[in-house]
């Protein structure tokens, strides 16, 4: 084997390993929730965290590798990556979890923009495009997967699992690397850190994914997102303006006089957003609507990551045969027709799902192969390094849209479908030919199934054989209490007891039966509620995909290039 070879196959590791944990925690958040004994809103903090630091320090410490030493800084980059995964494995606690996750961020903001430049650079340049599209790929394969492994770990090694199994994983790439990377460092004073820049866009991208990623939480027109998005605005205008006039820029900006590499930023967003937007909210779709195990949701959505490995190889190779308008246009013509299909569908038929996975999947694939290669264009040295960071950002940005737009969509119209649905409970229940305690049981254990979004759980047995005897002891004891049957005989009271018996029992069948019927009603009416609040989004989301179709022109025609 090559070492070139060798040293793209340890990239390829640390490149999933960056882009897997972005989305690998979403689906086994219920069981880290009981696992920890926390809240929902505190345990966001640990997938948040992630995000947000991973999106604001890619390019300052992708920057940094390049004047320390790609080879040096990569490993640094490894070793905090696997002690934030060993962390966030063994924590007795949430805060303990968010500062693993921290840890881990940090290592994946170095490792990810090293492993770019140091394996395109690894290749000779009639190599270049296939490492770099190969490179590509893992990063849309991994994330994709994210759901489905997360999904088998936590089901089969517990929700440690997710965390503890990237140890062995990093400890492969760390020998690799030892083994096979150079250690030349450059020469010093050749490359100078651009520290201004680096605190701008520091505090750009952190204020902008706070925004994106708590604006649902903390209210979009709530005084602190509004004050984060002014900061962002102005960070990014002063930003601009340094970059301008600084010898050595942190983002030169030459890249963005590339029209090739626009096209390729926009495309990596809004794919992004149209994939992630998938991945967000199916799972929790299957797992509480349709009662689903976290396996067999993430099984579910598999056809999407299947597609997305059998297109992206394929795709990087038509690049060249078709030119790059071609093989977009392609890639995005089948994720719109993936949304009209996922618009349209009733998800209670799993293979019209499974037909809009396979469209969004082959599509993301048929656009990230390429991307990646079109965004590195003909760039060398720095510029390799930064367009590699500003992609990753993009990436980063795009899944923190989607989850800001697709959440956010989904949590009104929870809202929305859970007050037509709770309205509607009180007043069935309120028609009910039982007793007030029997509705105050019935309405407390709907409300609370509602809220939780269980609508697939089966109905119960309100009244329990062990309840039914407690109320038949009731009766029989109010009933022998009469003068009368106090000296009567006890076969008397024997042949009163058993026609308490009897008149009791009939009464728990019958409430027992109105209120079963009842909650079934209501359990069906909410879960169609709450399927129209989670297909809802998509609904909204299709005439926007448009908007991925257009970026189509950004890109040359086969046969012409784009002027750097």
């Amino acid at each position: 084997m090559k070492k070139s070879t060798k040293v793209i196959s340890m990239m390829m590791i640390g490149i999933f390993l960056c882009m897997l944990d972005t989305t690998v925690m979403n689906i086994a958040l219920p069981a880290i929730q009981v696992g920890l004994a926390t809240d929902l809103a505190h345990l966001s903090w640990a997938l948040n965290i992630y995000t947000v630091l991973f999106a604001s320090l890619t390019i300052p410490l992708g920057r940094v590798a390049d004047v320390w030493g790609r080879g040096r800084v990569y490993l640094i980059g490894l070793a905090l990556f696997g002690l934030g995964s060993v962390i966030s494995g063994l924590c007795g606690n949430v805060d303990v979890l968010i500062v693993g996750r921290a840890v881990q961020s940090l290592g994946a903001a170095v490792v990810f923009p090293a492993s770019m430049t140091i394996g395109i650079q690894s290749v000779p340049l009639n190599k270049r495009v296939g490492a770099i599209a190969e490179l590509g790929v893992m990063q849309g394969l991994a994330a994709a997967l994210g759901p489905t492994i997360g999904g088998a770990v936590t089901q089969f090694l517990g929700w440690r699992g997710i965390f503890l199994m990237n140890v062995p994983l990093v400890l492969v790439a760390f020998a690799g690397c030892v083994a096979w990377l150079s250690w030349r460092h450059p020469v010093r004073g050749q490359a100078k850190l651009d520290l201004a820049g680096s605190a701008l866009i520091m505090v750009m991208l952190l204020s902008l994914t706070l925004v994106l990623v708590k604006g649902n939480a903390w209210g979009w027109t709530s005084q602190l997102i509004i004050g984060l998005m002014a900061l962002s605005g102005l960070a990014l205008v002063t930003f601009i303006w340094t970059e301008a006039h600084v010898d050595q820029p942190m983002v030169p900006l030459a890249l963005f006089k590339n029209r090739q590499f626009n096209g390729a930023s926009l495309a990596t967003v809004l794919s992004g957003v149209f994939m992630v937007g998938l991945l967000v909210l199916m799972p929790s779709f299957f797992t509480k609507v349709q009662n689903q195990t976290e396996l067999l949701a993430a099984i579910m959505i598999t056809p999407a990551s299947m597609m997305i490995f059998i297109f992206s190889p394929i795709s990087g190779f038509l690049l060249s045969k078709l030119g790059p308008r071609r093989v977009i246009f392609s890639g995005s013509l089948a994720m719109m027709a993936g949304y009209a299909v996922l618009s349209q569908l009733n998800p209670n038929h799993y293979w019209q799902f499974a037909i809009a996975a396979v469209l969004i999947g082959a599509g993301y694939g048929t656009i990230i192969g390429p991307i990646t290669v079109l965004a590195a264009g003909d760039f060398t040295g720095e510029l390799l390094t930064a367009s590699q960071s500003v992609i990753g950002v993009f990436r980063q940005i795009g899944t923190s849209l989607a989850v800001a737009i697709f959440v956010s969509a989904l949590s009104a119209n929870l809202t929305v479908a859970k007050t037509q649905t709770l309205t509607d409970a009180h007043t069935t229940v309120a028609k009910l030919a039982i007793s007030d305690q029997a509705k105050r049981d019935t309405l407390q254990v709907i409300t609370h199934q509602i809220d939780q979004e269980q609508t697939a759980k089966p109905v119960k047995t309100p009244i329990t054989v062990a309840k039914e005897h407690r109320l038949i002891a009731v009766a029989a004891r109010q009933v022998l209490k009469s003068p009368a049957l106090q000296a009567a005989p006890a076969s008397v009271k024997a042949k009163v007891q058993r026609q308490v018996t009897r008149q009791v029992t009939v009464q728990v069948k019958q409430t027992n039966q109105r209120i079963v019927n009842a909650a079934t009603a209501i359990k069906t009416r909410s879960k169609a509620a709450f399927t129209q609040a989670f297909m809802r989004p998509y609904q909204v989301a299709l005439p926007f995909t448009l908007l991925l179709l257009l970026t189509t022109w950004c890109f040359e025609k086969r046969g012409r290039k784009a002027n750097n």
